[in-house]
């Protein structure tokens, strides 16, 4: 393997070092802790591990965490009800409502119902037309932990030749509009794209956001390219992978990231940031 692996787990730590130490400094000066309600609806697996990982992420930094474990047969409405109630909180700073919701309860309605002032998942319009006209404020977790990761590398991203897999409204389009905010020029391939091939083994970064394992090929990739891979994927024998071939990918990249370990703290730790600095603008 040649390829340089980019540890977000270790990034991740020293982001939410920095938060827990401002979380004190606040605390010292006799100002409140930042709040964040998490909001989950049913009891699926992996949204329990991730929120459960949230809310942990909260204890270690000091952080206020409120929740909301609510049946899978919870309204629309109630849920609404909800996210109002938060809105109007001053100790409330940042509503997370856990993706997915059950069939019957709207995604688009409830994400459009938090306030965009406490919206720390950075999924509001207000916030994605922020980003889209290069004055984001809240920035969705993925992508920003992303962009955390390829500062890491040092690599100058003034344009570099970046393609996204996966057009997805959470990491897909989030991440094109970061990556042009930072310079590079950017192609987003989807389900319709054409010879995807072509378009991964010009790139200079790979971002692979869709949730297929092993979709990217490992002789797709440019030698010495950036490969960010934020699939997760459950296989058949329990192993967690990406939607890259991580060996193959590894002997041909300049810079890498595993799954686990990889882009998956990195949300986290953003997530604490965004809280933060919600926090602090509020007060503003």
């Amino acid at each position: 393997m040649t390829a340089k692996i980019i540890d977000g787990k270790s990034i991740a730590q020293s982001i939410k070092a920095e938060v827990k130490q401002a979380i004190a400094q606040r605390l010292a000066e006799g100002k409140r802790a930042p709040g964040l309600a998490v909001v989950q609806v049913g009891d699926d697996p992996a949204s329990s591990v991730y929120v459960a990982n949230k809310r942990k992420a909260c204890a270690e930094l000091g952080m206020e965490s409120v929740s909301y474990d609510l049946p899978i047969t919870v309204t629309e409405q109630a849920l609404l009800d909800i996210i109002d109630k938060l809105n109007g909180d001053p100790k409330v700073d940042g509503i997370l409502v856990q993706l997915p919701l059950p069939d019957h309860i709207d995604p688009e309605a409830v994400i459009e119902r938090i306030s965009p002032d406490k919206d720390v998942d950075g999924f509001h319009p207000y916030n994605i037309g922020r980003l889209a006209i290069r004055m984001p404020i809240l920035r969705p977790c993925t992508p920003f932990g992303v962009m955390r990761l390829l500062e890491e590398t040092g690599v100058n991203l003034h344009g570099a030749e970046a393609v996204v897999v996966g057009a997805s409204n959470i990491v897909g389009r989030p991440m094109a509009l970061e990556l042009m905010l930072a310079g590079a020029t950017v192609t987003v391939c989807h389900r319709f794209t054409r010879d995807l091939s072509s378009h991964v083994s010009r790139a200079d970064i790979v971002v692979a956001a869709v949730g297929k394992p092993g979709l990217i090929k490992g002789k797709w990739i440019k030698s010495g390219a950036i490969v960010i891979d934020v699939g997760i994927n459950r296989l058949a024998d329990g192993k967690l992978c990406g939607d890259v071939e991580f060996g193959p990918a590894a002997e041909r990249a300049g810079w890498i990231t595993p799954v686990p370990g990889g882009v998956g703290p990195m949300t986290i730790a953003m997530l604490m940031r965004n809280t933060l600095n919600a926090c602090v603008a509020r007060e503003a």
